[in-house]
């Protein structure tokens, strides 16, 4: 990879958009758009080569529904980029505006970061939303995904390619995607390396993925975060709702950041909501089970395939991302031993409590350490989508520039704009 001349392309990309306007902008996002519709099949096909290579390396089937494509997911991949040529163009907008005793005018304003980067594992749906997100923020953008998912990724940017460079306006030279092959990752280094080429590299996917670019990168980092959630079912909590929330947070998507990958259950309550949670999940989960939850799991399975789902919890078990139909079931004394638990093993992600007490629902918000702490809802809405943004670049975990769920601002910082007629200190 000639990672210096792909750079330079790049950046002269990210000063041409940063001279659009918006209308140019949602122009050639909209070209995308009706190509992307107009090429489904092409897409399809090259996922179709993808996801028979996953299955025949071992790949699990809660990884392969997030490499998969169809119809439905195109439709949602378009609607997506359509929400953000909606949007308000970041690039230009006025934070603040004063002017100094001396005369000065000083204006902070929105601007692109320039050349960002992403690395990312599976999901080729990423590639058009951090595309899309990218391009209306005036930012040009690398893309290094997975060996998985490259002949997918390999069609859409070649067809998101093509409608720009068709389009007046159009600056193809705003995306390019890393050609990747299976066990190199030289390139990764590269562009961790690339000091004055790349403004900021993002890592979206697993635990080793992120702490390698983290520890690695010399170049700035938005952190992402694997996604280790818990739901906490407190003691005056509805049952109904609680066994509701948890199939949805753990059985509807499994393989994604923001499924629950723990219970934690107050110990009053053992008794009646263990075996309601133990047949809303119907043997279709597999239950690590701490020492004082297991008899009742057993005792509340229907069959011996159901009781066979159940096993002990080991140390191992607390703090583990599964990104599948596993999860930890663990009994705690009270609310704050449920926070201190899940301050101890999450990932900073997205945290639940189902509870009817509005004290407790106050402290668990503002002593859980998270980007997203919700009451009585699932921790599936972490989600660009699901927050009005359309997209997302990802799902930030640290506390410097952007937290949780992260749309078209993100990618822009500010700089001050200081007008004069002939001041001098």
């Amino acid at each position: 990879m000639d990672l210096d001349l792909i750079c330079l392309s790049l950046k002269k990309g990210s000063e041409a958009l940063a001279l659009q306007t918006a209308a140019q902008k949602n122009a050639a996002l909209e070209a995308v758009a009706v190509a992307l519709d107009k090429n489904r099949a092409q897409i399809i096909e090259a996922n179709k080569i993808d996801i028979e290579n996953g299955r025949k390396n071992g790949m699990s089937e809660s990884l392969i529904d997030r490499l998969a494509l169809d119809d439905k997911r195109i439709d949602g991949i378009i609607s997506s980029l359509r929400i953000v040529i909606g949007q308000t163009d970041p690039v230009g907008e006025e934070i603040a505006g004063w002017k100094t005793p001396n005369g000065l005018s000083i204006r902070q304003v929105r601007v692109p970061l320039g050349v960002v980067s992403i690395i990312y594992e599976s999901r080729p749906n990423v590639t058009v939303d951090v595309f899309c997100l990218a391009y209306k923020s005036g930012n040009a953008i690398l893309l290094r995904g997975s060996a998985s998912a490259y002949n997918s990724n390999k069609a859409i940017v070649s067809i998101i390619k093509d409608a720009l460079a068709k389009t007046d306006g159009g600056i193809p030279g705003a995306i390019e995607l890393v050609e990747v092959r299976e066990h190199d990752h030289s390139d990764v280094d590269q562009i961790l390396n690339a000091v004055g080429k790349i403004d900021v590299v993002l890592p979206r996917g697993g635990k080793k993925l992120i702490q390698n670019v983290v520890q690695n990168a010399r170049v700035p980092v938005i952190e992402t975060g694997s996604g280790v959630c818990h739901l906490f079912v407190d003691e005056t909590a509805d049952l109904e709702m609680a066994a509701k929330i948890a199939e949805n947070a753990k059985i509807q998507r499994p393989s994604v950041c923001n499924a629950i990958e723990c219970i934690l259950v107050h110990k009053s309550i053992t008794e009646k909501f263990i075996p309601k949670l133990v047949q809303t999940f119907d043997g279709r989960v597999k239950i690590h089970a701490d020492e004082n939850a297991m008899t009742i799991c057993k005792n509340a399975c229907s069959d011996q395939v159901s009781s066979n789902l159940i096993v002990p919890a080991t140390e191992q078990d607390y703090g583990n991302e599964y990104l599948d139909y596993e999860c930890c079931l663990k009994i705690v004394e009270n609310v704050d031993e449920a926070i201190s638990y899940i301050n101890a093993h999450n990932t900073k992600h997205s945290e639940s409590i189902i509870t009817e007490s509005r004290q407790n629902a106050k402290l668990f918000q503002a002593k859980v350490d998270a980007s997203c702490v919700y009451v009585n809802a699932s921790t599936r809405f972490t989600d660009g989508g699901e927050f009005g943004f359309g997209a997302e670049i990802g799902i930030s975990t640290q506390k410097l520039h952007a937290r949780g769920p992260m749309g078209i601002k993100v990618l822009t910082t500010t700089k001050y704009l200081i007008e004069g007629d002939g001041q001098i200190r």
